[in-house]
């Protein structure tokens, strides 16, 4: 598992939806739909209608990996930092119950609001 309790960051761009189908459509459940996709070098992170799906890619060759689920049930807060002039990057804050606060910073052109809206469902 990701190590998210000193509130890690992810410089995340956003990609096809079907980017990291192999791996994840095996995990979703009945009635789970992908909304959005995001990677770095080699881990992502996916936005489905019911969780937050992080694929962190390890060892030399990739080929080992971990998945974390963190469902938007759980979710306490959240926040967004939509990008500016100077500063092309979002910010999505999300403070889990029982994991405490994860943060990402999505590049620009990111689609938060849609994210956000799909996690007030669930929240509020």
């Amino acid at each position: 598992m990701i190590d998210f309790e000193n509130g890690s960051v992810f410089k995340l761009k956003q990609v096809k939806n079907d980017t990291f189908d192999k791996q994840i459509v095996p995990l979703m459940v009945k009635g789970e739909m992908v909304i959005s996709v995001y990677q770095t070098v080699r881990d992502g992170i996916v936005f489905t209608n019911k969780r937050i799906i992080v694929i962190n890619v390890q060892g030399m060759t990739g080929k080992k990996k971990s998945f974390t689920s963190l469902p938007y049930r759980k979710v306490q807060v959240f926040a967004i930092e939509t990008s500016g002039v100077f500063d092309m990057d979002s910010e999505l804050e999300l403070y889990f119950s029982g994991l405490g606060k994860v943060k990402f910073e999505l590049t620009g052109g990111s689609n938060v609001s849609e994210i956000c809206r799909v996690i007030g469902e669930y929240v509020l």
